[in-house]
């Protein structure tokens, strides 16, 4: 018996849409061999030179030169240019040995139909049954793609410059190319003084700044929580509204208010603690009482962000369980620790990870208030409160340390990732979770 699935795999193996050809699917077989037809185009007119821009980086750098007595610009190698065109074309070759590697299996398959006597389907009916069977697939092609080249493609690009020595004022091009380094920028971030001093200093500020400002609201927020849920107080709804109202304001106006409230020659707080004779604290000017400052003001921004999710979460909790708890004489602290304390930390702690992740990269509550400032002497290009997602910003837009800012990226990656995920597989919901399934 003839081996169709063989033979058609085969051929498809040698051209794109010859096993369709060879399985009577010829519509088929003309989209994937004009694909063929295209990606070799494609390559061969952009492989070599894409391969030798990413490998190179560039060889010859624009220059000025006189030309009868007049200076011209003679455009050289761009690296980042180059870098960004090679990784292009490695990306559009992926995709187009998926393609293949799908062109083969779609023969295969066919050719398994044929032995078993199904007769192929033409083209129409093949559509149709991707447009009712497949629509799903086929509706992901587009945003998938998207995703390649918008998310995934700057993802990469961003962490190659890490390896790269793409940094002001010698290493910028087109005038200077860049070149590959390695892992030396690493190297220098984490064991030359000048940067590793700058670098500890801002990540056990990064961390302690999100430990304490996830607490504090998480914390805060279940406390408000609480309060108004009991049955002694009056007008909730009331109390609900004005207590929501620090987060229904837009962050921006909140900080940038905050900022001016606290600012340490004419804020008002100042103004009004004078007259209690109290001598005028150094809010943001300070680097303590910056620190202090900024965990203070991201309580009053986040608490109500907390105290909404809570409150879902208590609503929740069934009455009966507290009812139960009384019966057996339980106290309030008792009917907290062995009740409330539980039910909501299971069913907020993948969110209380997010806040923590999130905290790492809060960049508005850092950049708005103090801009990362007061300036530390010793630190290079950092203030006493950035963070190291603010140090990156200030590292790219103001110094153009393109490659330390790109080390710092990774880092900040390895570190969200690696807590995020150890933590939440210590949670309850986690772990129950996964013994249901």
């Amino acid at each position: 018996m003839l081996q169709h699935r063989k033979v058609a795999a085969i051929l498809s193996i040698l051209l794109l849409g010859l096993g369709q050809f060879y399985n009577r699917q010829f519509i088929k077989g003309m989209l994937f061999l004009f694909l063929e037809i295209s990606g070799i185009y494609y390559f061969v007119n952009n492989l070599h030179n894409a391969m030798w821009g990413l490998i190179t980086l560039g060889e010859t750098p624009s220059r000025m030169e006189k030309v009868n007595g007049i200076a011209k610009l003679v455009q050289g190698d761009h690296s980042i240019f180059l870098m960004i065109k090679g990784l292009i074309t490695i990306l559009i070759l992926v995709v187009f040995i998926l393609v293949y590697v799908l062109n083969i299996r779609d023969a295969y398959l066919i050719g398994k139909q044929r032995e078993l006597g199904i007769r192929p389907n033409h083209f129409r009916k093949s559509l149709k049954y991707i447009l009712d069977k497949k629509f799903a697939q086929l509706f992901l092609i587009v945003p998938t793609a998207g995703i390649i080249f918008l998310t995934i493609m700057p993802i990469i690009f961003g962490m190659m410059l890490a390896f790269t020595n793409y940094a002001s004022p010698d290493h910028i091009p087109p005038a200077k190319l860049v070149d590959w380094v390695g892992f030396n920028t690493f190297k220098e971030l984490i064991t030359l003084k000048t940067w590793s001093h700058t670098f500890y200093g801002v990540l056990t500020w990064t961390i302690i700044w999100a430990v304490l400002s996830t607490i504090t609201t998480f914390f805060g927020g279940f406390l408000v929580a609480m309060i108004v849920q009991q049955k002694e107080i009056r007008f909730k709804g009331f109390w609900r509204t004005i207590l929501i109202i620090p987060y229904a304001i837009p962050q921006l106006i909140s900080l940038l208010v905050m900022r001016n409230l606290f600012n340490g020659q004419f804020g008002p707080i100042n103004q009004y603690l004078s007259y209690f004779g109290i001598d005028r604290i150094p809010w943001l000017s300070d680097p303590v009482w910056a620190k202090v400052t900024v965990i203070v003001v991201n309580m009053w921004v986040g608490i109500p962000v907390s105290m909404l999710l809570i409150m879902g979460i208590l609503t929740s909790i069934p009455r009966d369980l507290y009812e139960a708890a009384e019966v057996d004489g339980a106290s309030i602290m008792q009917k907290f620790k062995i009740i409330t304390m539980p039910m909501v930390l299971f069913a907020s702690a993948p969110i209380l990870i997010t806040q923590f992740t999130g905290n790492i990269n809060n960049f508005n509550a850092i950049f708005l208030l103090t801009s990362g400032n007061p300036v530390k002497g010793d630190y290079q290009y950092a203030g006493a409160t950035d963070l190291l997602v603010t140090w990156l910003y200030r590292l790219t837009l103001t110094q153009e340390r393109f490659n330390i800012a790109s080390v710092l990226g990774i880092i900040i990656f390895v570190i969200i990732g690696t807590l995020a995920i150890l933590t939440f597989r210590r949670t309850r919901s986690f772990k129950e979770e996964d013994m249901i399934q």
